[in-house]
């Protein structure tokens, strides 16, 4: 079994007690026994001691004879091997036969203080990482709908995570993840609505485990309007936007504008999850450090509206939309007729869903405004993007590493 697996936490008993019996079978041997089958035993070399005390594994003392002569304590060493040695082999033998014919079951019964990822999307690969890198040998269990193998192979390879295979709200599947004795049990999957529903089952399942539960909520909104609901106060609940957003304002931005003499102007070039999450965060923690912010968005109006019903803007900045794509001239016209941007303290975030263009426009500020803060987002961390930013001065973004690199230390530490 792999390296940090159950069985491995424990101590290697079968490893020690092998060993003990062999080196007992020795050193009585040296210490003069002899056994009525092989006599000449005692005067043979060590080499010849070893090979007969490795065979009392296979056929116990059966070809050797019963042990004679030499001191008490020898005679008892030998004894001990003769029991102990096939015994050994024979229990080692059924538990290999047991875990070959239901190897999942055999583990999934041992499991304790492990942790259970349910899902097998980008997300679950990202919080494995991070949980290797936190935590080496801690058992880890991925619970998925859909058998795949290469999935399967990379999952148990790579990060040595036990799959199985069912649907966390059936029952008796739930009684095998031993979610009762679970560490931390993380819901990842993309329907929103179904995580909260399996939450809720296994608070009522298992009262115990309130707090234990950390929730992936994919729709922003949606998590905003279950924010006071009971299931949402036990649990911890995450959105990635939100997670990614969150460290990107903190990380990169507050600075920026501490830095800064004046008041900072804010261009948002898309305004979904990400973005929405920005100017909250922005809202929270540099309230008196905008002068204007300008959101960008093909579709602005509706989203500034839905955003407003759940964060509702506030702060003594102004606030410009303008509708439209940010490939076309004519947007960044009106963003220049509306305020005076360029300057050191304008921060542009080229935040929408498509990557190319985020990072060609990008390219584009920075030649027109070179004073200005240009951030480029992209969903996974790419290379290419990196070296780009790092040769043109522009802070390339990933959601997947915002994550990553942001992950509550307490749902992957020890303890």
């Amino acid at each position: 079994m792999p390296v940090g697996s159950p069985s491995q936490q424990q101590f290697p008993w079968r490893t020690v007690g092998a060993l003990f019996f062999f080196l007992s079978a020795i050193l009585g041997f040296e210490m003069g026994v002899a056994v009525t089958e092989r006599p000449e035993i005692v005067e043979a070399d060590l080499l010849t001691k070893a090979y007969y005390s490795l065979s009392l594994f296979v056929v116990g003392g059966v070809d050797l004879g019963t042990p004679y002569g030499g001191t008490f304590l020898g005679r008892a060493l030998v004894w001990t091997a003769y029991f102990g040695a096939p015994i050994l082999a024979a229990s080692t033998l059924i538990l290999a036969l047991l875990r070959a014919l239901s190897p999942q079951r055999w583990v999934l019964r041992r499991l304790e203080d492990h942790i259970v990822l349910v899902g097998a999307g980008e997300l679950t690969i990202s919080a494995l990482k991070i949980l290797r890198q936190r935590n080496g040998r801690i058992p880890v269990v991925v619970a998925c709908k859909t058998q795949e193998p290469l999935l399967q192979a990379e999952l148990k390879d790579k990060f040595d995570a036990l799959v199985v295979i069912g649907d966390i709200a059936h029952d008796y599947f739930l009684e095998q993840l031993r979610l009762d004795k679970a560490r931390k049990i993380f819901l990842l999957g993309e329907d929103s609505l179904r995580s909260y529903e399996v939450a809720t089952s296994l608070l009522s399942r298992y009262p115990g485990i309130a707090g234990k539960i950390v929730i992936h909520c994919a729709k922003l909104r949606f998590m905003r309007a279950m924010q006071n609901t009971t299931v949402a106060q036990r649990c911890d609940v995450f959105n990635t936007y939100h997670l990614a957003a969150t460290a990107l304002v903190r990380d990169h931005m507050l600075d920026r504008f501490r830095d800064s003499k004046a008041k900072d102007i804010v261009v948002l070039a898309g305004f979904g999850r990400f973005g929405q999450t920005i100017l909250e965060q922005l809202q929270t923690q540099a309230p008196d450090e905008m002068e204007t912010v300008i959101i960008i968005d093909s579709d602005a109006y509706r989203r500034v509206l839905v955003a407003d019903e759940q964060m509702r803007f506030s702060g003594n900045y102004r606030r410009e939309l303008l509708e439209g794509d940010i490939s076309h001239p004519d947007v960044w016209n009106k963003v220049r007729s509306t305020a005076d941007i360029g300057s050191s303290n304008t921060v542009f975030v080229l935040g929408t869903g498509g990557e190319e263009e985020n990072l060609r426009t990008s390219l584009w500020l920075r030649r027109k405004y070179p004073e200005a803060m240009v951030i480029a987002r992209s969903r996974r961390e790419s290379l290419f993007s990196n070296e780009v930013g790092q040769e043109h001065n522009i802070i390339c973004v990933s959601i997947t590493k915002l994550v990553e690199d942001n992950l509550p230390r307490t749902w992957t530490d020890p303890g």
